[in-house]
């Protein structure tokens, strides 16, 4: 039979041919290189508005919105508005200040993704007060830029943070539509810095209204730079303030010295008997239900790139460090319990010398507490010490400020499954899971309450100074967050 076609016309048909086995080849081999290399609608967006991003975020560290102090009442109220006037701008529903008898919460949501899960996002725009004033490069509430950072009070701790779910959700909605790829339920709070007793006590009312598949909390930080990091532990916290009580009024040192009882040194008898001089807490049962970390964990630790002398001399600044001998440095800031004084207020403090025996003082002292550890139970046994403990003279009480369980995350889900691959998109690296000393209480109430797993996703750095003088957040890390928590809402869409 002869060729019905020639060569110049079979040449296209050829190339066709071709063309499909080639793409076919790539789609199987390649394709997830090809999606690594293609930013999302969504980051593109975010990557095209960072300087206006960023200028959002110094307007609200502009706000003073210290929880801690009553005359900062109204700039709490005012964060919360402003916060809440870019949700309904930028397309969230049912955006709402709920008064309480702290401060106010703060809810919106966003839920027409059919059959797809549903996110509650957490985050507080209250903050630490500043103080040393004095110790500050720059003004705490001035948001100024240096070394690629952005310093202020509250700038990583949670400003920041929670502007980073903001922005995500911006980015999100403008690259699709005013459509978000998973439902959104959000309530941020502005007491955290307090104990964030309010959030608790509407959570437990509102378990409904609440009701979600996972938290996405952005309140922790990266083991180190460039390094992905989900948390999946926190330490337990009560919040105390004794208060030691002698004489009816302030008295004349020289005329009664000798004789009048002084709460100070009361205080500083009790507080000498809360631990031994290598840090064990003596208080009878305080180690009684310690869980220890499993030795999968344990030795997921030791791999981390953790330098001890560099963490002496950088993050902490001291000669040396303290804590139980025979465990690590790491062991004894995520594992272990610890005790904690924090201030002592009382007496004369001025400049220049006043001889007074006060008639009261306090001391705010702290338990940072583990797995399996009843906060009640702890606070129970440490209230009858101090009791015991309290010399004569004196009449002690007991303030509790704040109390919350530890809690530990299994990471056994399709939520941090979805985290990891999001944070491996943007940084490149494998993701590590770390526990937190610190404490956010709010996690154990998801948990317990709501019943629901918490995905802790911070972009915070160790040295980004919370709670200190010159707290910063790294610019670039504020970015990621918002790439991240887009890629990883895309992913469970």
């Amino acid at each position: 039979m002869g060729n019905t076609h020639s060569p110049r016309e079979r040449l296209p048909v050829f190339r066709y041919i071709l063309n499909r086995f080639r793409q076919y080849f790539e789609c199987a081999s390649s394709a997830p290189e090809r999606q690594q290399t293609m930013a999302s609608p969504a980051v593109e967006f975010a990557r095209n508005n960072q300087p206006r991003f960023l200028d959002e975020l110094k307007t609200l560290l502009r706000i003073p919105s210290i929880s801690t102090l009553d005359e900062h009442k109204s700039d709490v109220l005012k964060a919360a508005e402003f916060v809440a006037d870019e949700l309904r701008r930028i397309g969230m529903d049912n955006v709402e200040i709920i008064p309480t008898q702290g401060h106010p919460l703060l809810y919106a949501d966003w839920l027409h993704a059919d059959g797809k899960p549903t996110v509650l996002m957490y985050a507080h725009y209250d903050v630490q007060p500043p103080d040393p004033l004095d110790e500050w490069k720059t003004p705490p509430f001035e948001p100024t830029e240096r070394n690629n950072n952005i310093y202020a009070r509250g700038a990583v701790d949670d400003k920041g943070q929670l502007w980073m779910e903001v922005k995500a959700l911006e980015s999100l909605m403008q690259a699709n539509g005013g459509k978000l790829p998973i439902n959104v339920k959000i309530i941020f709070e502005g007491e955290e810095e307090t104990g964030g007793e309010s959030i608790a006590e509407y959570v437990r009312k509102q378990k409904a209204k609440l009701k979600a598949d996972f938290a996405l909390v952005c309140d922790t930080e990266l083991f180190a730079p460039n390094l992905p990091t989900l948390c999946v532990g926190l330490r337990g916290l009560v919040y105390t303030e004794i208060e030691a009580v002698g004489a009816k009024t302030d008295l004349h040192s020289g005329m009664y010295g000798g004789a009048a009882p002084n709460p100070f040194f009361a205080l500083i008898e009790i507080i000498s008997k809360l631990k031994d001089a290598k840090g064990k807490v003596l208080i009878p049962g305080f180690y009684k239900n310690v869980k220890a970390p499993s030795k999968d964990e344990l030795k997921a630790w030791k791999r981390l790139p953790f330098n001890e002398e560099h963490y002496r001399k950088t993050e902490v600044g001291s000669k040396v460090l303290t804590g139980e001998p025979g465990f690590s440095v790491l062991y004894r800031t995520w594992a272990r319990p610890t005790l904690e004084v924090h201030g002592m207020p009382g007496g004369f403090v001025a400049p220049g010398a006043k001889t007074v025996i006060p008639a009261k003082a306090s001391a705010k002292v702290s338990m940072r507490m583990v797995p399996n550890q009843d906060p009640d139970d702890i606070l129970k046994r440490y209230t009858a010490f101090v009791k015991k403990h309290t010399p004569k003279g004196i009449d002690t009480k007991i303030k509790v400020w704040s109390k919350g369980k530890a809690s530990v995350v299994g990471t056994d889900n399709r939520f941090i499954e979805a985290a990891t691959e999001a944070l491996h998109d943007t940084f490149k690296k494998e993701t590590v899971f770390i526990r937190s000393g610190g404490s956010i209480p709010i996690v154990t109430d998801f948990q317990d309450v709501l019943k629901i797993p918490s995905v802790m996703m911070g972009f915070g750095l160790p040295d980004d100074n919370l709670h200190a003088p010159n707290e910063k957040f790294h610019i670039p890390n504020f970015h990621r967050g918002i790439e991240t928590i887009c890629l990883f809402f895309e992913k469970l869409g």
